[in-house]
């Protein structure tokens, strides 16, 4: 017979700390976020069970998890305990020039944006638009300028805003599309017959031309839109943000790095102390003197300015590629071979074998979520890409990669769509983002950060991603979807046609590319969300 570990008294102790008290796996739900990581982290260095643990170190005992993380962090700097404490923030009315270098942090935050497709940017507060005043332009020559940039920018954007609804509608009446009845029949609109049938229908068209509408006059926003982020992460990724935002050139940046340590200490305080000794200012004083050898290395360097949306610069050979890829395909479910005798033997194999291997990995997939194996992360591919900001603010989201960037700027000019021109707004779209670009360009040498803040969404920005053939894969089928915004499905497409030209074996194991146009593009995906509803 086997006793049971705790004793009534002790049972009934843990009952408000743990989901239960006898299984062998169980949540930890004690609220003190620094004791829940205290005791994660306090598991691996005993024999004893997690919840005897928590009884005999931490019970009445308020003050054990900070003086535990006090001694690990401070003392060792053990960095992976730090991962142990998550918090969620919330930001609100930060510019889209900071929110992008927030989100700059690959590992360790998740992020949740406001949509400039979904929610239209027209909210005015105290009478004024809602963007980014900084407080060095605010003080110099150039406050006139940005304001009546900005402001003409919002100001066209409300105006437009119905109207492009009112076009987009004309375009795209609704008789074009079919909608599904109460049996599950594809229908036209006129052959729905229920109050309900029609009601979710008007729902469908209406959030899919709207959508379509503000998605062709984002380019009008600014890059000092204010806007709002849910940021999820732990304490070591928290930590690192608040250091680069210590060190950003943007007065704003720096000030909002202040307010988050702020709010993290009321929450998980001992997770992110460091950022507030001499650790933390310098690894800021570090990332400073990093942008300074930076700029120095560019300092100089010129050439042509050619702006094509997305073109591949490196890449390797598709033999070498193919036998990495098939190495490592193999090299996990070999009998015990070294990684050097499987490559000796795939690089021996004929061709048309290794293009079997690919195309039968490419026929398992049966849709984009079954996602290649890990060994198409052997061969890489970098792209320079040259798109509006808008849709660099789309394709930023993918964070398994490595993406750099340059300052925003109106140098590279700017893409109209041409839905614009078709509904006569093309001259005032025009006007205004020249508008914008006059004004940029005479902030830029006095404030060549700051200028950032006054370059509309249209204007051409400047990044290159190095991604490997599983991301590219990943990459390249989600933003060729049908409900994509038509500005990142054309990139991707392209990126996809270089890849097959380059790689045309490799990338049959991108299966699920859609090269088809499409006029409303949420249309499908809002009759889904609609069936959805219906469960």
């Amino acid at each position: 017979m086997v006793l049971p570990e705790f004793t009534a008294k002790e049972r009934k102790a843990l009952s408000g700390h743990f989901s239960n008290v006898d299984g062998d796996v169980f949540a930890i739900t004690t609220p003190r976020q620094v004791d829940r990581g205290a005791l994660m982290s306090r598991y691996s260095r005993t024999d004893k069970s997690m919840r005897r643990v928590f009884l005999d170190e931490f019970l009445g005992d308020s003050g054990r998890g900070e003086a535990f993380y006090d001694r690990v962090l401070a003392e060792y700097g053990d960095d992976s305990v730090a991962e142990l404490g998550e918090a969620q923030i919330a930001i609100e009315g930060l510019s889209n020039i900071a929110v992008k270098k927030v989100q700059d942090r690959r590992i360790g935050l998740s992020y949740l944006e406001k949509s400039s497709r979904y929610v239209a940017w027209d909210r005015k507060e105290n009478g004024r638009f809602r963007f980014y005043r900084d407080p060095g332009i605010m003080a110099s020559r150039y406050a006139d300028a940005y304001e009546d940039a900005c402001n003409g920018a919002f100001g066209l954007y409300s105006k437009l805003i119905e109207p492009t609804i009112r076009y987009v509608r004309e375009r795209y009446p609704v008789e074009m599309y079919r909608f599904r009845d109460s049996s599950g029949r594809e229908v036209p609109v006129d052959k729905l017959k229920t109050d309900q049938e029609l009601k979710s229908a008007g729902m469908i068209y209406r959030s899919s031309t709207k959508a379509k509408a503000l998605d062709l006059l984002r380019g009008l926003l600014p890059a000092s839109t204010l806007t709002n982020v849910g940021i999820t992460g732990n304490g070591r990724a928290f930590e690192y943000l608040l250091a680069v935002l210590g060190s950003s050139g943007l007065r704003e940046e720096r000030e909002l790095g202040a307010k988050v340590k702020a709010e993290l200490d009321t929450v998980i305080g001992s997770f992110v102390k460091r950022a507030g000794t001499r650790h933390g200012f310098e690894l800021q004083s570090y990332l400073e003197d990093i942008r300074r050898k930076a700029g120095a290395a560019a300092r100089g360097m010129g050439g042509t300015r050619s702006c094509e949306p997305v073109t591949l610069v490196d890449f390797e050979p598709e033999r070498p590629a193919l036998e990495r890829v098939i190495t490592g395909l193999a090299y996990s479910e070999s009998p015990g071979l070294p990684y050097r005798a499987i490559r000796r033997q795939v690089r021996a194999m004929p061709a048309a074998k290794k293009s079997r291997i690919i195309s039968g990995l490419a026929s398992a997939r049966t849709n984009r979520r079954h996602r290649p194996p890990r060994a198409f992360e052997a061969t890489y591919y970098t792209f320079d890409f040259c798109t509006n900001y808008g849709m660099f603010r789309d394709l930023h989201r993918h964070r398994a990669l490595t993406l750099e960037r340059q300052l925003l700027s109106a140098d590279h000019g700017y893409d109209v769509p041409a839905e614009i021109d078709e509904m006569g707004a093309g001259s005032e779209f025009r006007e205004c983002l020249d508008a914008s670009g006059l004004a940029f360009a005479r902030m830029k040498k006095k404030f060549p950060e700051q200028a950032q803040y006054v370059v509309n969404f249209a204007y051409r920005y400047r990044y290159h991603m190095k991604l490997n053939a599983r991301e590219a894969c990943h990459l390249i089928e989600l933003r060729t979807v049908p409900q994509g915004h038509a500005d990142y499905r054309g990139v991707a497409q392209s990126m996809y046609g270089q890849l097959c030209k380059v790689h045309p074996t490799l990338s049959r194991i991108i299966k699920f590319a859609d090269t088809k146009q499409y006029g409303l593009e949420r249309f499908e995906a809002e009759k889904r969300t609609a069936e959805k509803r219906k469960i």
